[in-house]
Protein backbone atom coordinates (compact mmCIF):
# COMPACT_ATOMS: atom_id res chain seq x y z
CA UNK A 1 0.00 0.00 0.00
CA UNK A 2 3.03 2.61 0.80
CA UNK A 3 4.01 2.02 -2.90
CA UNK A 4 0.74 3.24 -4.06
CA UNK A 5 0.87 6.28 -1.71
CA UNK A 6 4.38 7.33 -2.84
CA UNK A 7 3.08 6.54 -6.63
CA UNK A 8 0.56 9.54 -6.22
CA UNK A 9 2.97 11.70 -3.75
CA UNK A 10 5.62 12.06 -6.46
CA UNK A 11 3.05 12.80 -9.50
CA UNK A 12 1.34 15.43 -7.17
CA UNK A 13 4.30 17.13 -6.09
CA UNK A 14 5.20 16.96 -9.91
CA UNK A 15 2.71 19.82 -10.23
CA UNK A 16 2.75 22.01 -7.19
CA UNK A 17 6.80 21.48 -7.33
CA UNK A 18 7.77 20.10 -3.76
CA UNK A 19 8.83 16.52 -4.87
CA UNK A 20 10.99 13.90 -6.61
CA UNK A 21 11.81 14.31 -10.65
CA UNK A 22 9.60 12.56 -13.09
CA UNK A 23 11.78 10.20 -13.43
CA UNK A 24 11.40 9.18 -9.87
CA UNK A 25 8.02 9.67 -10.55
CA UNK A 26 7.94 7.16 -13.13
CA UNK A 27 9.73 4.52 -11.57
CA UNK A 28 7.84 4.21 -8.27
CA UNK A 29 4.57 4.24 -11.18
CA UNK A 30 5.89 1.47 -12.68
CA UNK A 31 6.61 -0.55 -9.46
CA UNK A 32 3.07 0.46 -8.14
CA UNK A 33 1.48 -0.97 -11.61
CA UNK A 34 3.59 -4.57 -10.70
CA UNK A 35 2.35 -4.49 -7.11
CA UNK A 36 -1.54 -3.48 -7.91
CA UNK A 37 -1.83 -6.00 -10.94
CA UNK A 38 -4.76 -8.12 -10.92
CA UNK A 39 -6.54 -5.92 -8.64
CA UNK A 40 -10.19 -4.65 -9.45
CA UNK A 41 -11.85 -1.73 -8.49
CA UNK A 42 -15.54 -2.36 -8.05
CA UNK A 43 -17.65 -0.03 -9.48
CA UNK A 44 -20.94 1.61 -8.14
CA UNK A 45 -24.20 2.35 -9.99
CA UNK A 46 -24.90 5.79 -9.83
CA UNK A 47 -27.51 6.46 -12.29
CA UNK A 48 -29.80 7.27 -9.20
CA UNK A 49 -27.90 9.81 -7.57
CA UNK A 50 -28.90 13.00 -6.78
CA UNK A 51 -26.91 16.32 -6.54
CA UNK A 52 -24.72 17.24 -3.16
CA UNK A 53 -27.08 18.92 -0.57
CA UNK A 54 -27.39 22.13 -0.27
CA UNK A 55 -26.93 22.18 -3.88
CA UNK A 56 -29.64 23.13 -6.68
CA UNK A 57 -29.62 24.41 -9.91
CA UNK A 58 -27.01 27.59 -11.06
CA UNK A 59 -28.91 30.64 -10.74
CA UNK A 60 -30.46 32.45 -13.56
CA UNK A 61 -29.19 35.33 -12.62
CA UNK A 62 -25.70 36.00 -10.72
CA UNK A 63 -26.13 37.05 -7.28
CA UNK A 64 -24.13 36.58 -4.11
CA UNK A 65 -23.43 32.92 -3.96
CA UNK A 66 -25.22 31.56 -0.93
CA UNK A 67 -24.07 27.67 -1.09
CA UNK A 68 -27.86 26.43 0.59
CA UNK A 69 -29.17 27.20 -2.76
CA UNK A 70 -26.07 27.69 -5.28
CA UNK A 71 -23.57 25.51 -6.01
CA UNK A 72 -19.74 27.03 -5.39
CA UNK A 73 -18.09 26.90 -8.70
CA UNK A 74 -14.29 28.10 -7.81
CA UNK A 75 -10.77 28.72 -9.24
CA UNK A 76 -7.58 28.75 -7.33
CA UNK A 77 -5.86 31.99 -6.31
CA UNK A 78 -2.64 32.71 -5.54
CA UNK A 79 -1.80 35.76 -3.12
CA UNK A 80 0.33 36.42 -5.80
CA UNK A 81 -2.34 37.23 -8.55
CA UNK A 82 -4.78 38.24 -5.65
CA UNK A 83 -2.52 41.54 -4.54
CA UNK A 84 -1.60 41.79 -8.30
CA UNK A 85 -2.68 42.81 -11.76
CA UNK A 86 -3.68 39.68 -12.38
CA UNK A 87 -6.61 40.03 -10.10
CA UNK A 88 -8.45 42.21 -12.73
CA UNK A 89 -8.86 39.49 -15.69
CA UNK A 90 -9.79 37.05 -12.71
CA UNK A 91 -12.40 38.85 -11.52
CA UNK A 92 -13.94 39.54 -15.20
CA UNK A 93 -13.65 35.37 -15.89
CA UNK A 94 -16.09 35.10 -12.85
CA UNK A 95 -18.02 37.81 -13.97
CA UNK A 96 -18.82 36.68 -17.68
CA UNK A 97 -19.34 33.01 -16.55
CA UNK A 98 -20.78 30.75 -14.14
CA UNK A 99 -18.17 30.54 -11.76
CA UNK A 100 -18.79 32.35 -7.85
CA UNK A 101 -16.16 31.34 -5.97
CA UNK A 102 -12.46 32.35 -5.31
CA UNK A 103 -9.97 30.13 -3.47
CA UNK A 104 -7.09 32.03 -2.17
CA UNK A 105 -3.87 31.49 -0.26
CA UNK A 106 -3.84 32.96 3.45
CA UNK A 107 -0.96 30.57 4.33
CA UNK A 108 0.91 29.61 1.33
CA UNK A 109 2.92 26.56 0.47
CA UNK A 110 5.87 27.84 2.10
CA UNK A 111 4.24 28.93 5.66
CA UNK A 112 3.93 33.09 5.16
CA UNK A 113 0.93 34.08 5.78
CA UNK A 114 0.12 36.45 3.27
CA UNK A 115 -1.26 40.11 4.21
CA UNK A 116 -0.08 42.21 6.85
CA UNK A 117 -1.63 40.79 9.91
CA UNK A 118 -0.98 43.14 12.72
CA UNK A 119 -2.47 40.33 15.22
CA UNK A 120 0.28 39.16 18.10
CA UNK A 121 -0.72 35.76 18.64
CA UNK A 122 -0.23 35.23 14.71
CA UNK A 123 2.93 37.04 14.39
CA UNK A 124 5.10 35.25 17.59
CA UNK A 125 4.29 32.32 16.03
CA UNK A 126 4.34 32.82 12.20
CA UNK A 127 5.73 35.39 9.72
CA UNK A 128 3.92 37.51 7.30
CA UNK A 129 4.34 38.72 3.86
CA UNK A 130 2.79 41.96 1.96
CA UNK A 131 1.44 39.58 -0.92
CA UNK A 132 -2.01 40.93 -0.60
CA UNK A 133 -1.17 44.65 0.49
CA UNK A 134 -4.49 45.29 1.61
CA UNK A 135 -6.47 42.53 2.49
CA UNK A 136 -9.72 44.43 4.25
CA UNK A 137 -9.81 46.18 0.20
CA UNK A 138 -9.81 42.44 -1.33
CA UNK A 139 -12.52 41.43 0.57
CA UNK A 140 -14.80 44.01 -0.21
CA UNK A 141 -13.87 43.79 -4.47
CA UNK A 142 -15.05 39.59 -3.59
CA UNK A 143 -18.32 41.38 -1.95
CA UNK A 144 -18.80 44.15 -5.09
CA UNK A 145 -18.47 40.80 -7.31
CA UNK A 146 -20.54 38.54 -5.64
CA UNK A 147 -18.02 36.50 -4.69
CA UNK A 148 -17.77 33.06 -2.23
CA UNK A 149 -14.33 33.84 -1.01
CA UNK A 150 -12.90 30.93 0.82
CA UNK A 151 -9.61 31.05 2.58
CA UNK A 152 -7.08 28.21 1.93
CA UNK A 153 -4.39 27.46 4.53
CA UNK A 154 -1.40 25.13 4.28
CA UNK A 155 -1.54 23.53 7.65
CA UNK A 156 1.62 21.15 7.56
CA UNK A 157 3.79 22.09 5.20
CA UNK A 158 5.57 25.32 6.88
CA UNK A 159 9.15 25.64 6.08
CA UNK A 160 8.92 29.04 7.54
CA UNK A 161 7.69 27.74 10.97
CA UNK A 162 9.86 24.79 11.31
CA UNK A 163 12.83 27.42 10.59
CA UNK A 164 11.65 29.92 13.08
CA UNK A 165 10.80 27.25 15.56
CA UNK A 166 12.54 23.82 15.23
CA UNK A 167 10.97 22.04 18.31
CA UNK A 168 7.74 21.88 16.36
CA UNK A 169 9.27 20.67 13.35
CA UNK A 170 11.47 17.22 12.88
CA UNK A 171 14.71 16.74 13.29
CA UNK A 172 17.36 14.39 12.08
CA UNK A 173 20.33 12.85 14.40
CA UNK A 174 22.44 15.87 13.99
CA UNK A 175 19.69 17.67 15.34
CA UNK A 176 18.70 20.06 11.89
CA UNK A 177 15.48 20.26 10.41
CA UNK A 178 14.74 17.10 8.05
CA UNK A 179 13.77 18.55 4.92
CA UNK A 180 12.29 17.14 1.72
CA UNK A 181 14.01 17.00 -2.05
CA UNK A 182 13.19 20.20 -2.56
CA UNK A 183 14.12 21.68 0.94
CA UNK A 184 11.15 21.98 2.43
CA UNK A 185 9.89 20.78 5.76
CA UNK A 186 6.77 19.53 7.68
CA UNK A 187 5.88 21.02 10.99
CA UNK A 188 4.79 18.08 13.60
CA UNK A 189 1.04 17.66 13.47
CA UNK A 190 0.94 16.42 17.25
CA UNK A 191 1.81 19.48 18.38
CA UNK A 192 -0.96 21.33 20.10
CA UNK A 193 0.50 24.75 19.05
CA UNK A 194 0.57 24.18 15.73
CA UNK A 195 -3.22 22.93 15.80
CA UNK A 196 -3.79 26.74 17.44
CA UNK A 197 -1.67 28.43 15.27
CA UNK A 198 -3.69 27.72 11.58
CA UNK A 199 -6.85 27.80 13.60
CA UNK A 200 -5.85 31.27 15.22
CA UNK A 201 -5.45 32.18 11.31
CA UNK A 202 -8.32 30.57 10.38
CA UNK A 203 -10.24 32.98 12.83
CA UNK A 204 -8.98 36.02 11.61
CA UNK A 205 -9.54 34.95 7.96
CA UNK A 206 -13.67 34.50 9.36
CA UNK A 207 -13.41 37.77 10.63
CA UNK A 208 -11.81 39.43 7.69
CA UNK A 209 -15.18 38.01 5.98
CA UNK A 210 -13.82 34.42 4.23
CA UNK A 211 -17.16 32.43 4.61
CA UNK A 212 -15.50 28.96 4.32
CA UNK A 213 -12.04 27.94 5.34
CA UNK A 214 -10.06 25.30 2.99
CA UNK A 215 -7.11 23.38 4.90
CA UNK A 216 -4.35 21.72 2.78
CA UNK A 217 -1.59 19.76 3.36
CA UNK A 218 -3.70 17.88 6.10
CA UNK A 219 -1.13 15.01 6.88
CA UNK A 220 2.55 14.32 7.38
CA UNK A 221 5.34 14.50 4.79
CA UNK A 222 5.31 11.76 2.18
CA UNK A 223 7.00 8.84 2.93
CA UNK A 224 7.03 9.61 6.24
CA UNK A 225 6.28 6.06 8.15
CA UNK A 226 9.95 5.01 6.16
CA UNK A 227 11.78 7.71 7.88
CA UNK A 228 9.28 8.31 10.95
CA UNK A 229 11.87 6.05 13.32
CA UNK A 230 15.40 8.02 12.56
CA UNK A 231 13.49 11.36 13.32
CA UNK A 232 12.91 13.40 17.22
CA UNK A 233 10.09 14.48 17.47
CA UNK A 234 7.31 14.78 20.15
CA UNK A 235 4.67 12.89 19.86
CA UNK A 236 1.39 10.82 21.73
CA UNK A 237 0.71 7.02 21.98
CA UNK A 238 -2.52 7.98 19.10
CA UNK A 239 -1.96 6.81 15.71
CA UNK A 240 -0.69 9.17 12.84
CA UNK A 241 -4.18 8.47 11.23
CA UNK A 242 -5.95 9.85 14.65
CA UNK A 243 -3.58 13.09 15.15
CA UNK A 244 -4.12 14.58 11.71
CA UNK A 245 -8.14 13.02 12.01
CA UNK A 246 -8.02 15.27 15.34
CA UNK A 247 -6.75 18.82 14.40
CA UNK A 248 -9.63 18.61 11.47
CA UNK A 249 -12.34 17.82 14.81
CA UNK A 250 -10.78 20.45 16.71
CA UNK A 251 -10.78 23.21 13.73
CA UNK A 252 -14.68 22.32 12.67
CA UNK A 253 -15.19 22.51 16.66
CA UNK A 254 -13.87 26.20 16.39
CA UNK A 255 -14.67 27.71 13.74
CA UNK A 256 -18.16 26.64 13.14
CA UNK A 257 -19.45 28.88 16.04
CA UNK A 258 -17.66 31.68 13.78
CA UNK A 259 -20.89 30.52 10.57
CA UNK A 260 -17.85 29.39 8.80
CA UNK A 261 -17.25 26.39 6.52
CA UNK A 262 -14.58 24.07 6.88
CA UNK A 263 -13.08 22.27 4.30
CA UNK A 264 -10.19 19.86 3.56
CA UNK A 265 -8.22 18.97 0.59
CA UNK A 266 -7.46 15.66 0.11
CA UNK A 267 -5.70 13.11 -2.28
CA UNK A 268 -8.35 11.92 -5.25
CA UNK A 269 -6.90 8.42 -4.79
CA UNK A 270 -7.59 7.89 -1.32
CA UNK A 271 -11.07 7.23 -2.09
CA UNK A 272 -9.64 4.21 -3.79
CA UNK A 273 -7.57 2.91 -0.89
CA UNK A 274 -7.72 2.13 2.22
CA UNK A 275 -6.39 4.86 4.51
CA UNK A 276 -3.22 6.46 3.95
CA UNK A 277 -1.77 5.91 7.31
CA UNK A 278 1.74 6.56 6.59
CA UNK A 279 0.99 10.24 6.42
CA UNK A 280 -1.88 10.37 8.39
CA UNK A 281 -4.88 10.69 5.77
CA UNK A 282 -8.33 8.86 6.16
CA UNK A 283 -10.48 9.88 3.64
CA UNK A 284 -13.80 8.91 6.15
CA UNK A 285 -12.29 10.00 9.74
CA UNK A 286 -11.38 13.35 7.75
CA UNK A 287 -14.78 13.94 5.81
CA UNK A 288 -16.80 13.05 9.09
CA UNK A 289 -15.82 16.42 10.41
CA UNK A 290 -15.95 18.61 7.22
CA UNK A 291 -18.71 20.46 5.76
CA UNK A 292 -16.84 20.20 2.87
CA UNK A 293 -14.45 17.66 1.28
CA UNK A 294 -12.28 18.36 -1.86
CA UNK A 295 -10.45 15.68 -3.63
CA UNK A 296 -8.01 16.18 -5.55
CA UNK A 297 -8.49 14.21 -8.71
CA UNK A 298 -6.49 15.81 -11.45
CA UNK A 299 -6.70 12.98 -14.25
CA UNK A 300 -2.59 13.20 -14.54
CA UNK A 301 -2.28 11.53 -10.97
CA UNK A 302 -3.55 8.77 -11.94
CA UNK A 303 -1.41 6.43 -13.54
CA UNK A 304 -2.09 3.22 -16.10
CA UNK A 305 -4.65 0.86 -15.02
CA UNK A 306 -6.49 3.26 -13.04
CA UNK A 307 -9.96 3.04 -13.97
CA UNK A 308 -9.27 1.10 -16.56
CA UNK A 309 -7.77 3.53 -18.52
CA UNK A 310 -4.23 3.15 -19.91
CA UNK A 311 -3.69 7.16 -20.30
CA UNK A 312 -5.58 8.68 -17.49
CA UNK A 313 -4.79 12.18 -18.46
CA UNK A 314 -5.66 11.27 -22.02
CA UNK A 315 -9.50 10.17 -21.02
CA UNK A 316 -10.73 12.59 -18.53
CA UNK A 317 -14.13 11.85 -18.77
CA UNK A 318 -13.36 8.16 -17.72
CA UNK A 319 -11.06 8.94 -15.01
CA UNK A 320 -12.92 11.71 -13.30
CA UNK A 321 -16.24 9.45 -12.95
CA UNK A 322 -13.72 6.41 -11.76
CA UNK A 323 -12.98 8.65 -9.01
CA UNK A 324 -16.65 9.92 -8.17
CA UNK A 325 -17.76 6.19 -8.52
CA UNK A 326 -15.05 5.35 -5.42
CA UNK A 327 -15.57 8.36 -3.29
CA UNK A 328 -19.28 7.89 -3.66
CA UNK A 329 -18.72 4.20 -2.33
CA UNK A 330 -15.87 5.23 0.59
CA UNK A 331 -18.51 7.58 1.94
CA UNK A 332 -21.48 5.65 1.40
CA UNK A 333 -22.06 4.98 5.59
CA UNK A 334 -21.46 8.44 6.69
CA UNK A 335 -25.16 9.24 6.99
CA UNK A 336 -26.15 12.34 8.40
CA UNK A 337 -22.19 13.14 8.31
CA UNK A 338 -21.35 13.29 5.12
CA UNK A 339 -19.98 16.71 3.84
CA UNK A 340 -20.62 18.55 0.46
CA UNK A 341 -17.98 16.67 -2.32
CA UNK A 342 -16.43 20.22 -4.15
CA UNK A 343 -13.79 18.36 -5.85
CA UNK A 344 -10.70 20.21 -7.42
CA UNK A 345 -10.34 19.24 -11.57
CA UNK A 346 -7.76 19.67 -13.80
CA UNK A 347 -7.31 23.06 -16.19
CA UNK A 348 -3.54 22.72 -16.80
CA UNK A 349 -1.09 20.27 -19.66
CA UNK A 350 0.74 17.51 -17.60
CA UNK A 351 3.47 17.89 -20.23
CA UNK A 352 6.02 16.14 -17.41
CA UNK A 353 4.28 12.56 -17.75
CA UNK A 354 5.48 12.05 -21.51
CA UNK A 355 4.52 11.79 -24.69
CA UNK A 356 1.49 10.00 -25.57
CA UNK A 357 0.75 9.99 -21.19
CA UNK A 358 -0.75 13.30 -21.82
CA UNK A 359 -2.68 15.27 -23.91
CA UNK A 360 -3.24 19.65 -24.00
CA UNK A 361 -5.51 20.62 -21.88
CA UNK A 362 -8.46 22.85 -22.85
CA UNK A 363 -11.61 23.63 -23.23
CA UNK A 364 -12.80 20.09 -24.18
CA UNK A 365 -10.82 18.48 -21.45
CA UNK A 366 -12.15 20.87 -18.58
CA UNK A 367 -15.79 20.37 -19.72
CA UNK A 368 -15.62 16.62 -20.30
CA UNK A 369 -14.45 16.56 -16.20
CA UNK A 370 -16.95 19.12 -15.86
CA UNK A 371 -19.53 16.21 -17.14
CA UNK A 372 -18.21 13.79 -15.54
CA UNK A 373 -18.89 15.68 -12.51
CA UNK A 374 -23.02 15.85 -13.52
CA UNK A 375 -23.18 12.53 -14.42
CA UNK A 376 -21.83 11.59 -10.86
CA UNK A 377 -24.06 13.70 -9.33
CA UNK A 378 -21.87 16.22 -8.21
CA UNK A 379 -22.34 19.74 -9.54
CA UNK A 380 -19.52 21.63 -7.33
CA UNK A 381 -15.89 21.78 -8.16
CA UNK A 382 -12.95 23.55 -8.04
CA UNK A 383 -10.42 24.58 -10.95
CA UNK A 384 -6.56 24.55 -9.98
CA UNK A 385 -4.14 25.70 -12.49
CA UNK A 386 -0.89 26.86 -10.54
CA UNK A 387 -0.16 29.97 -12.51
CA UNK A 388 -3.90 31.23 -12.36
CA UNK A 389 -4.10 30.71 -16.04
CA UNK A 390 -7.57 29.58 -16.90
CA UNK A 391 -8.84 27.77 -20.20
CA UNK A 392 -11.33 30.38 -21.84
CA UNK A 393 -14.87 30.00 -23.58
CA UNK A 394 -15.80 26.93 -21.32
CA UNK A 395 -19.28 25.60 -20.60
CA UNK A 396 -19.30 26.25 -17.17
CA UNK A 397 -23.43 24.83 -16.78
Amino acid sequence: MDIIISTFMLLYSLLTGNGEDSATAKQLAVAYLNAAAGETIVQPDTQNLTPNEPGGLPATVKNDPQPETQPIKGIYVTAHSAGGERMDSLLNLLDETELNSMVIDIKDDNGYITYPTTTPELLEIGTAKKFIGNIEELMEKLKRHNIYPIARIVVFKDTVLSVKKPELSFLQADGTIWKNGRGESFVNPYRQEVWDYNIALAKEAARLGFKEIQFDYVRFPEGFENRADSLTFNKTEISRVDAVAGFVKYAREQLEPLGVRVSVDIFGFAASVPAAEGIGQDFVKISNDVHVISPMIYPSHYSTGWFKQKTPDRNPYETIKGAMDDTHIKLKDTGELKPIIRPWIQDFTASWLGKGNYVKYGKVEVEAQIQALLDSGVNEYLLWNAGNKYTPDVDYK
